[in-house]
């Protein structure tokens, strides 16, 4: 990681379910009584927001797409979200989001990178040269290795390393620690 040469012009992108917070097996989280932050992830942030320009959520939510849930109830989940992160003084700049079904190969749907050319809209100065994206899942380090980011994939079970991520963490936590103590 000191080879990255990372300081404060750097974007991190966060994958949601399994990062954030608890991930549920076989459903989404639709409401906001089954949104579990993750230990750490309040403070992890809050480091974060110092460490990093910008701190993005990019997430696929295809419980919509679904019919499952809408994005009136997404947006609710994303306001309780910032209102946990709040108690640590952190923040998530913008929340994104792909509604879509996987069958429908949306261009908004991870690892494809709708999600991240929407925030370099929304915010020029992103270089993906000099981004993160740290996630659970293949389709999350697929979407930062397209895009040149660096990836940290967030290891689960009994999942030691992860083949194609340039690094791998037990938690958000353990990546943020990393960081902040310079290792």
């Amino acid at each position: 990681m000191k080879n990255w040469h990372l300081d404060e012009s750097w974007t991190l992108f966060l994958d949601r379910d399994g990062v954030i917070n608890e991930r549920i097996m076989d459903d989404y989280v639709k409401r906001t009584d089954e949104f579990i932050l993750l230990p750490g992830v309040a403070q992890s942030i809050s480091k974060a927001n110092k460490l990093f320009s910008h701190v993005f959520v990019v997430t696929n939510q295809q419980g919509i797409g679904k019919g499952i849930m809408t994005e009136r109830n997404l947006s609710e989940i994303h306001a309780y979200c910032s209102e946990l992160l709040e108690v640590e003084n952190g923040h998530i700049d913008r929340y994104y989001f792909a509604p879509n079904l996987a069958s429908e190969n949306s261009d908004l749907r991870k690892p494809n990178s709708g999600m991240a050319l929407l925030a370099k809209q929304e915010f020029p100065l992103i270089d993906f040269q000099k981004s993160i994206m740290v996630g659970d899942s293949d389709s999350d380090i697929e979407f930062g290795r397209k895009l040149g980011m660096k990836t940290v994939f967030i290891r689960y079970k009994s999942v030691s390393e992860h083949e194609t991520a340039d690094l791998t963490c037990d938690s958000l936590e353990s990546f943020i620690n990393l960081l902040d103590y310079g290792i």
